[in-house]
């Protein structure tokens, strides 16, 4: 079953993927879900260990940037004592 989701881009970003999209006549609602099942089928220890293919490499300009929120000491604390539970 299929489900909605909203996601922001730079426009640029957009731009480009709705050509590449276009000229691989792929909607880019599949190019995104192929790509989110990509990175979640393997586990990776971090965001810079993804395999980036070169077609994704095209579709961006310049380095990738990671936005991340940095965990609250809290949460840290809280995760750390579920992982030791299991």
């Amino acid at each position: 079953m299929d489900a909605k989701l909203t996601l922001s881009f730079d426009e640029e970003v957009i731009a480009q993927a709705k050509k590449y999209a276009s000229e691989n006549r792929i909607s880019m609602s599949r190019l995104v879900e192929y790509l989110l099942r990509k990175v979640t089928t393997d586990t990776y220890a971090s965001l810079e260990d993804y395999p980036i293919s070169e077609w994704v490499s095209e579709v961006a300009k310049g380095a990738a940037e990671y936005k991340t929120k940095a965990k609250s000491s809290k949460k840290q604390r809280d995760e750390y004592y579920e992982s030791k539970k299991k």
